[in-house]
């Protein structure tokens, strides 16, 4: 292997090479990571926005284009399927060509797909635009994830993951802030516009002072005087012609290819975390789908409706982040499955619930609260759990095609959660919901490699 400025190096034997994994596993969570997560987060924050504008916007363009509410259910159904496409795709590009590169593309993606969705005057083209849209919202999250966990050392690496992908319900609420002066003033093709031109400008920061990740570079001989220099600034001081090795990988991880993630050390693992993700987003998307007009179709006011799914969502985020605490405690064996297991329950409590005009607000909300935080806890740690799974090769690939699997699920849950509520009302549907998340359970049960317990913190480390 050879490394210089001039990229000319001669070889150097392994045992003098500098280790990587190592330095990024056991060293300090700096300023510099703390920089990179929070670029790479605030990506992530303009996905949500961009995912919820269209469901904003539908009401003015049922409107304007008059047309009913089922007509959009080809072009929310397209959007689902650009993503299932975007998260193989974008995470096979990031393994390839690095997460860098994909993170940005499917940022420019999203944003310019967006910017078209203001031009168009039928359904049919905005379901083409809302199609490629979709492709580039998921193919940002994989690589993100990909990006972060291979910044922060592995103490901090669960939160700082789930910190980051917890932005896209933060976003969404971003998005109806958006919505408020926009909409009424300007219309639709303004909510657009603007939503599409953010995302634009968040990638031209991107590209002037988002760093790739060190792993990837660390694969490329080429690029090591890039590496040295990133890890100059993240305080570890290497020679610019040094030579590098991540011993913390494993030797027979195969190369950037979709059929590594189906190697004998991660089969049995791919399989297991495919199911978490197809059971877990089923019961995700069954309450962001249906739980307002369940309670709605029982009898409770829009504001009980409304109350309950804000609940829902911000119960998610702070579950989110706990749950990310608890794993660097307890390891992601333990704290998941404990969650899975506390959502069957909040489930069944919610199952045996009265709902009905005369029914006590207040329990409904605070249980509803309680389910959201336990379901969207699994939900969003379960990118920090993929990220450890595979290795920096198939990274990528492999939390991207796992989110691509579970979105079968949401798309599932459109047609499971009304069959239930049609079956059985509120002990139907949360039944449904229960079921789901026993299968989240014995799914996480089979994952054989779970993320550790892992050391306190040194002294020179800051916290979190």
């Amino acid at each position: 292997m050879r490394s210089s400025a001039t990229h000319i190096a001669q070889p150097v034997p392994a045992a003098n090479a500098v280790d990587i994994g190592r330095i990024l596993d056991e060293g300090a969570w700096g300023s510099f990571q703390r920089f990179v997560v929070a670029l790479t987060a605030l990506s992530i924050v303009i996905d949500g926005i961009d995912s919820q504008l269209l469901g904003i916007a539908i009401p003015a363009l049922m409107k304007d284009w008059n047309v009913t509410r089922s007509a959009f259910s080809p072009v929310l159904s397209a959007g689902f399927i650009g993503m299932m496409a975007g998260g193989a795709v974008a995470g096979l590009a990031g393994d390839r060509l690095g997460r860098r590169f994909a993170l940005i593309a499917s940022v420019l993606v999203f944003g310019f797909m967006t910017i078209g969705a203001s031009m168009v005057t039928g359904l049919l083209a905005l379901g083409i635009l809302r199609f490629f849209v979709g492709v580039g919202l998921q193919g940002a999250t994989p690589n993100a994830t990909a990006l972060v966990s291979e910044y922060v050392p592995l103490r901090q690496r669960a939160f700082a993951i789930t910190a980051t992908v917890v932005c896209v319900p933060l976003g969404a609420m971003v998005a109806g802030l958006i919505a408020i002066p926009v909409l009424p003033a300007l219309g639709w093709r303004a909510l657009f516009a603007v939503g599409g031109l953010i995302p634009v400008g968040v990638a031209v920061l991107l590209i002037r002072s988002l760093p790739e990740s060190p792993r990837y570079l660390a694969r490329q001989p080429a690029r090591w005087p890039e590496l040295s220099r990133v890890l100059g600034r993240m305080g570890h001081k290497v020679d610019r012609d040094a030579a590098f090795v991540d011993r913390g990988e494993r030797a027979n991880a195969g190369p950037s290819r979709l059929g590594a993630i189906f190697d004998s050390e991660t089969l049995f693992d791919t399989f297991g975390l495919w199911s978490a993700f197809f059971f877990c987003l089923l019961a995700v998307y069954s309450g962001f789908n249906w739980i307002p007009s369940m309670l709605s179709g029982a009898g409770l006011s829009s504001t009980v409706a409304n109350t309950g799914i804000t609940a829902y969502n911000l119960g998610g985020v702070v579950g989110a982040l706990t749950g990310a605490l608890a794993i660097k405690r307890l390891g992601s064996r333990v704290t998941m499955m404990a969650m899975a297991a506390g959502a069957c329950v909040a489930a069944l409590v919610m199952r045996s619930m009265t709902f009905a005009a005369d029914s006590p607000e207040f329990p409904i909300i605070a249980m509803l609260a309680i389910t959201g935080a336990l379901i969207n806890a699994v939900q969003v740690t379960m990118y920090a759990l993929a990220a450890y799974i595979y290795p920096t090769t198939v990274r990528a690939t492999g939390i991207g095609t796992a989110s691509s699997v579970g979105r079968i699920g949401a798309i599932l849950s459109t047609y499971a959660g009304a069959w239930a509520l049609d079956l059985g009302g509120n002990a139907s549907f949360f039944t449904l919901v229960g079921a789901a998340m026993a299968a989240v359970f014995v799914s996480l049960a089979l994952i054989r490699r779970h993320i550790p317990v892992v050391p306190v913190r040194t002294a020179s480390e800051p916290a979190v």
